[in-house]
């Protein structure tokens, strides 16, 4: 659902989820005095629904590329399924964990719709960038908007870049 829902929608039911009313928010509210909502905290859980999509994907390639041998001969050797998982094929799958990672929060960096709903616009506790170019944008900053929108093009090819380097030395291992 993250991945074709309107930002906004999905922002909009993370609000009521996460706010002081809702069934995650209240508990939380609870059990630490603080509101998830307009929070770091809430900003975070928010984000990583947001991103699901993107950290799916490369751990699934992962998992799907691991031979079934490795797992069979863990099983052979005594091994629960439970055990196996953690101990052959999530060390195995280290490269598509890293992907997801760094997909997932370099996807979140440019959201904006979830983050407006759930975090606002605080400055110094929830303001992000997107936000940020949103802003300049709104009151005719086009200079601003053009530096900052660059920054976020500069950090998306660098991770793209990076992701290519360590996908071609893991290949070639």
């Amino acid at each position: 659902m993250p991945i074709v829902l309107p930002p906004t929608v999905l922002g909009f039911y993370l609000l009521i989820l996460l706010g002081p009313g809702g069934t995650v928010g209240g508990w939380w509210l609870q059990l630490t005095g603080d509101t998830l909502t307009f929070s770091f905290a809430g900003l975070v859980i928010a984000s990583c629904v947001y991103s699901l999509p993107f950290a799916i994907q490369p751990m699934q390639n992962a998992f799907e590329s691991l031979p079934a041998k490795n797992l069979e001969a863990a099983w052979t050797l005594g091994a629960t399924k439970l055990d196996a998982f953690f101990s052959v094929a999530v060390p195995l799958s280290v490269r598509g964990f890293l992907g997801a990672a760094v997909l997932s929060f370099a996807h979140t960096l440019g959201e904006f719709g979830v983050v407006l709903m759930v975090g606002g616009n605080i400055p110094g506790e929830t303001r992000v960038i997107s936000i940020a170019i949103y802003d300049h944008v709104e009151t005719l900053n086009y200079a601003a908007a053009h530096q900052l929108s660059l920054v976020l093009i500069a950090f998306a090819f660098i991770v793209l870049f990076s992701m290519f380097v360590v996908n071609r030395r893991w290949q070639s291992r």
